[in-house]
């Protein structure tokens, strides 16, 4: 177990495949007690299980990230079941990769649901909280698109991650020397993010994911933030496969 996260309460959305999932799992083993939210509740429920068969702690919610008032829910109820959060991991994300041209406003607004209004709903969760409570670590998932524009076919998916990687440095300016910010920029990973592509872009999505690191990867890698004492704040990781170049 690792002192730093050992006893933490950890609140990650989308927890029921993927990164999510997996960070729960490698979070839980080193003692923390891990509180996952997405929309499935059974696949949550399984990881729940696979948890505690292992011995750790961990408490399943429905939610949906683009309603706020149910994402404040979860958050009231994750503090009434655990008394109280110290790490909030804004992990759902979609992905899905078509040309502008294709005009698929409706993906458009489901990425900025998503990806965009998700993480800020989280954010508007836990920050009067952590705020309250004089601690707090706010874990934003961006990607290596939120720092070099994945186009052509992701430019909107690179515009709502250059978006939650600006508002994760501008909060970690804002919330003083108590509470810690971090943004977590992967490359390619091996998740369910890459199934959300459909049409023309599919199969050079799976493609560029044939030498994908696996989801463990990027959860060391969040461990390895929250791990830190208390002082130190690391403000970004970025890490992807040795074999890609983007």
């Amino acid at each position: 177990m690792s002192q730093g996260i050992e006893g933490k309460v950890v609140l990650i959305t989308g927890g029921s495949t993927g990164l999510g999932a997996e960070t729960a799992r490698v979070l839980a083993a080193r003692g923390a007690k891990v509180a996952i939210a997405a929309r499935r509740k059974q696949k949550l429920d399984d990881v729940v299980a696979a948890i505690e068969a292992k011995g750790g702690s961990a408490r399943a919610y429905a939610m949906d990230v683009t309603d706020k008032h149910q994402v404040e829910a979860v958050a009231a109820a994750v503090v009434a079941d655990f008394g109280r959060i110290d790490v909030l991991i804004n992990n759902a994300g979609l992905m899905p990769i078509r040309p502008m041209a294709e005009v698929n406003t409706d993906e458009w607004d489901a990425m900025i649901d998503v990806n965009l209004k998700g993480t800020l709903y989280g954010i508007a969760a836990v920050l009067p909280r952590f705020i309250a409570q004089d601690s707090g670590h706010i874990i934003n998932l961006s990607s290596v698109a939120g720092i070099k524009v994945f186009a052509p076919g992701g430019t909107v998916y690179s515009g709502t991650k250059f978006a939650v990687s600006a508002i994760t440095e501008g909060l970690r300016q804002e919330v003083g020397e108590k509470i810690r910010v971090t943004a977590i920029e992967p490359g390619a990973v091996d998740s369910d993010l890459k199934l959300g592509t459909s049409g023309t872009a599919a199969e050079t999505v799976l493609g560029f994911y044939k030498d994908a690191i696996p989801a463990d990867s990027v959860a060391r890698a969040i461990a390895f933030a929250i791990e830190q004492p208390a002082d130190v704040d690391i403000n970004a990781i970025v890490l992807r496969p040795t074999r890609q170049v983007f």
